[in-house]
């Protein structure tokens, strides 16, 4: 079972009080400049920033991450959420029930909340440039960004519904690393695991600097620099092309 396999891998993971990009997967020029450390289930962010986060059950979900997301409006930091189409009023609910006004925040633009099929699967595909141009624009680095961070929320459950899906997402959890590396940025995807494989949960950890599992922030020692990454998954998808 996914939970199995990856209660195993959890076992491996060093806890840290707060994760920072000072170890040999950060080498090769990949650290930025130094940012006040962000509180996130149970640890602190430091200058690792783009996180993957496995959860059973939505109620899960949201009781990890709650407490990070208000803290960000609380902060005055830009709140950007991106949820299943069905899941837009539950997740305005859970927001309010913790006492974040989504309507003012919305009114004010420092909250935007987003159907994942729209964000991801523009005209039905998903297309790994489009997207990277769109989380430039996304990102707080941007001249037009008008608060100190983004704090990004991403449902990835869209994915599951096709293996090409699948494949590509994986390519670019990677290749976005590029991108969050240069922006102080804080950047969490949040999967399901119940609507995915047990190697694409591997994979996935493999592309993220950060894992929530078990509902504790984690360095990850199983990222893998996306130069490294991407020449390997190539290699091994090869096959089926010949």
């Amino acid at each position: 079972m996914i939970t199995d396999e990856l209660r195993c891998t959890a076992d491996a993971l060093p806890c840290a009080d707060t994760l920072d990009a000072s170890d040999d997967a950060w080498e090769k020029g990949t650290m930025k400049k130094g940012a006040a450390p962000i509180s996130l289930a149970g640890s602190q962010l430091g200058n690792t920033r783009h996180v993957c986060a496995f959860f059973n059950s939505d109620d899960e979900e949201y009781r990890v991450l709650l407490p990070f997301i208000k803290d960000g409006f609380t902060c005055g930091d830009k709140a950007i959420h991106v949820v299943n189409p069905n899941q837009h009023e539950d997740h305005l609910q859970r927001l309010a029930a913790v006492g974040i006004d989504t309507a003012a925040a919305e009114q004010a633009g420092q909250f935007e909340i987003r159907a994942s099929t729209d964000t991801y699967l523009r005209d039905g595909r998903f297309d790994q440039d489009r997207m990277l141009q769109v989380f430039e624009q996304l990102a707080s680095g941007n001249a037009n960004h008008e608060f100190p961070l983004s704090r990004i929320v991403c449902r990835m459950d869209w994915a599951a519904e096709r293996r090409t899906h699948v494949d590509e997402l994986i390519e670019f959890e990677s290749r976005v690393n590029d991108l969050w590396n240069r922006h102080d940025d804080a950047v969490i995807c949040t999967y399901n695991l119940s609507r995915f494989s047990g190697d694409t949960v591997i994979d996935i950890m493999r592309t993220h600097p950060a894992v929530i599992v078990g509902g504790i922030l984690q360095q990850n020692p199983f990222y893998v620099p996306p130069e490294q990454f991407l020449r390997e998954v190539r290699e091994r998808r090869s096959p089926r092309t010949l």
